[in-house]
């Protein structure tokens, strides 16, 4: 599956949003990504083509692979800000360098972030 900063942004902020609300709406997802609804139902229409979302009328729902890929993002997110975090970066600028870093490291270098965190998270 191809990786893309847009796609993963948007899976990750429905994911998010499935914690906090009952029902996921094209308008929340507008709202927390500071887009326009036009372009959230282009994502919509590019996400369900994937087979990553369902959508039951005004309702969206993450398919199995769909939730599958949205959690090792925000994972990768969570790890990134923390591992952050841990360096003394304040908590606000951790979480927006995370959300830009998430999409743009090797693998090799987010596994040695992924284990620094591990091992120095308390």
């Amino acid at each position: 599956m191809k990786r893309s900063q847009s796609k993963e942004d948007y899976l990750e902020s429905i994911l998010l949003l499935s914690g906090e609300l009952e029902y996921v709406h094209r308008i929340d997802v507008a709202r927390r990504m500071g887009v326009s609804q036009p372009a959230v139902q282009k994502a919509i229409n590019a996400l369900r083509e994937e087979g990553l979302l369902r959508a039951e009328g005004l309702h969206l729902y993450l398919t199995q692979e769909g939730r599958k890929y949205a959690e090792e993002v925000y994972e990768k997110h969570r790890n990134i800000r923390t591992f952050l975090e841990l360096h003394g970066v304040n908590g606000k600028d951790a979480d927006a360098d995370a959300c830009t870093m998430e999409h743009g490291l090797s693998n090799a270098t987010y596994a040695m972030i992924s284990a620094y965190v591990k091992e120095n998270e308390k």
